[in-house]
């Protein structure tokens, strides 16, 4: 009885523990991308990012043992994050179209919640180990698996003109990455939100098959 009972306070008290430790890093990690954003890896020490996150340098190697784990680490955050929330932005949707719409407005989110890790991304990928970099694309591969199966299920549907699915999938992912590689100039001319409809709009506009736009039509913007 009383170790059932020590369990049970084990069970909240790791739980706790493991949010701490999340926290912590993405504290680490958000710190590094903005370092590196501005200034590349090489010219960021591993002290520079303990003063940007407002903690001792010796907490970080608790987490990171160099700077090319921190690289990584930043890039896997964008990427988990994908992994998680894309799955559940589209498991609501039936329609096949709607899902590539919803898959491609949770891609656009994490990139807006994450547009310095993924400049970083772009910059500093090169970097890593061979083992690293296969991961990093090993997983961006997999993270555009719904929005891929959205599309080969729409395409067998008929709902789609012919298309080659890799090619929209990655095109749409592009799109996506676009919102932080020239944040300058979309965000000066409109918002995130009409971002995200006008260049769903023009996706659709050029991939739904013709006998079927009157069913999107709320997401083409045009009157049904």
């Amino acid at each position: 009885m009383v170790l059932k009972g020590a369990e049970e306070l084990a069970v909240p008290a790791e739980a706790a523990r493991q949010a701490r430790s999340g926290a912590r890093t993405r504290q680490l990690l958000e710190a590094a991308a903005r370092l590196m954003e501005r200034s590349g890896s090489h010219g960021v020490s591993m002290q520079a990012v303990a003063d940007e996150a407002g903690v001792s340098v010796g907490l970080i190697y608790r987490y990171f043992a160099n700077k090319q784990e921190l690289v990584q680490g930043v890039i896997l955050g964008v990427l988990d994050d994908m992994a998680r929330l894309i799955p559940a932005a589209v498991a609501p949707e039936a329609d096949p179209v709607r899902r590539m719409v919803a898959a491609f407005s949770a891609y656009c989110r994490v990139v807006d919640d994450n547009r310095e890790a993924v400049l970083l991304t772009y910059r500093e990928s090169h970097t890593l180990d061979e083992e690293g970099r296969r991961l990093i694309k090993d997983l961006e591969v997999r993270t555009a698996q719904p929005l891929t199966d959205a599309i080969q299920e729409a395409l067998d549907r008929g709902l789609l003109m012919p298309v080659d699915t890799r090619i929209l999938s990655y095109d749409l992912l592009l799109i996506a990455h676009s919102w932080s590689l020239k944040h300058w100039y979309f965000a000066s001319r409109m918002t995130f939100e009409e971002f995200v409809a006008s260049q769903s709009a023009l996706m659709l506009a050029t991939a739904v098959h013709p006998d079927h736009r009157a069913a999107y039509a709320d997401l083409l913007g045009a009157p049904a």
